[in-house]
């Protein structure tokens, strides 16, 4: 046998369907062979020129605006040029269809010799970035481009069997995607109901226990607890690999008030240091960003390692329990009532920033400490659902990912 019918059969991918398993090997072909460079079609608009309209204006990434004329009405690929993030499952390709504009920041390809939505997710897979150049900006030539190998089945109907297969999984994630956004939209408009209005004293829904409980009081953060306080500047000389947590604002998010820790970094102090810091996380603390992006909210629960620490980014409030139930407030400065107000009291300037006088000034309206446990409880009961959901996503993506590297064959599993 020889070298390249040897080649030639090692060009399979690790997992292929049955009915194909005795098939002929894949082609190797450029991405200039098997696709047509409609590149001189596009046409970049400055923002002062464009004029509002329905139809998507397409960049490097993805629509960028809505304008008023399209240049193409067909199902079409496009890769970003510049601007763009070329890693393998960053999603460097994808298909537009419909009546659209697309500028110069994305080469616009029609797929002749193969399965589009193949041809998408394989280069999806790809890591691009050995074909990029320069620095600034750093740019997908379309001499690169037209050189970059694309590996496809010969027959068409292999070729379609793996498209259905990864169309099937993007159609359960964006399923399941439709079920988490109709969470958060349920859960943003129960906090509505849940919250008193602006100027009103009692909220539009009730649990029914609490119904004759009379009315909510007002009160300022700082009529509650003694304890307010931020971090200190100067963590990075105790950045370690391993350690004590160490939250930053990246740990908080919009989205939940629990703590996001999945990107932590972890800082090492000796004994001395440790026990002069105030700053010492504990289980029910309540942390709002102070600077850069104004009032992001975290709770402190259980699953937060001790010690953990903070910087002079977030400001620390530590309530007695036995009279304010944490998480409550936790909900209540995420509300969109509250986040009104931090919004109108930042300060101004080059950085924005939020005093500790001021944190001590926030809002709060409050019903007695069962009804507060109550609403705590309801909502976390969403975020649960939200972060359940979130993780079968997640797990969806990550079962794609993979079964891609099966479908595909790999270079270096190759022969040279």
């Amino acid at each position: 046998m020889s070298e390249e019918t040897n080649k030639k059969k090692a060009l399979v991918p690790r997992l292929r369907f049955p009915e194909f398993r005795e098939a002929n090997g894949w082609n190797e072909k450029p991405l200039g062979v098997i696709c047509d460079v409609l590149n001189n079609k596009r046409q970049p608009i400055s923002s002062d020129q464009r004029k509002a309209g329905p139809f998507p204006y397409y960049g490097a990434s993805g629509i960028v605006d809505f304008v008023d004329n399209y240049l193409f009405d067909e199902r079409l690929l496009l890769i970003g040029e510049d601007g763009a993030k070329w890693g393998a499952f960053e999603k460097t390709a994808f298909i537009v269809e419909g009546k659209y504009w697309v500028n110069n920041h994305a080469h616009v390809l029609k797929p002749v010799d193969v399965n589009d939505v193949l041809l998408e997710n394989y280069l999806v897979m790809l890591d691009l970035g050995p074909y990029v150049a320069g620095a600034a900006p750093p740019k997908l030539t379309l001499a690169k481009l037209k050189g970059i190998p694309v590996r496809f089945p010969t027959a068409q109907p292999e070729q379609q069997k793996i498209a259905d297969c990864l169309s099937s999984l993007d159609e359960l994630v964006t399923a399941e995607t439709q079920k988490l956004d109709a969470l958060k939209t349920h859960k943003k408009g129960l906090m509505q109901q849940l919250f008193p209005r602006e100027g009103e004293t009692v909220p539009r829904l009730r649990f029914p226990e609490f119904r004759d409980a009379g009315e909510w009081e007002e009160k300022q953060i700082g009529d509650l607890t003694p304890f307010i306080t931020s971090g200190s500047r100067g963590w990075a000389a105790y950045y370690a690999n391993q350690g004590s947590l160490f939250v930053r604002i990246t740990n908080l998010t919009r989205e939940l008030i629990y703590l996001d820790l999945t990107d932590t970094k972890f800082v090492k102090l000796p004994q001395e240091a440790s026990e002069g810091v105030r700053t010492q996380l504990k289980e029910f603390d309540v942390l709002i960003s102070i600077t850069a992006d104004i009032g992001i909210i975290g709770y402190v629960d259980a699953n937060v390692p001790s010690p953990a620490y903070i910087n002079q980014h977030i400001a620390l409030v530590r309530f007695d329990t036995s009279r304010v139930c944490s998480k409550y407030v936790s909900y209540f400065l995420a509300s969109e009532r509250s986040q009104r107000h931090f919004r109108a009291s930042t300060d101004t300037g080059t950085k924005a920033g939020m005093s500790l006088i001021t944190v001590q000034q926030i809002q709060l309206m409050l019903p007695a400490r069962p009804e507060q446990q109550k609403i705590a409880d309801c909502l976390s009961s969403l975020d649960n659902l939200i972060t359940a959901q979130s993780q079968k996503i997640a797990a969806l993506k990550t079962h794609k990912r993979g079964l891609m590297q099966q479908l595909f064959p790999v270079h270096d599993e190759v022969p040279a």
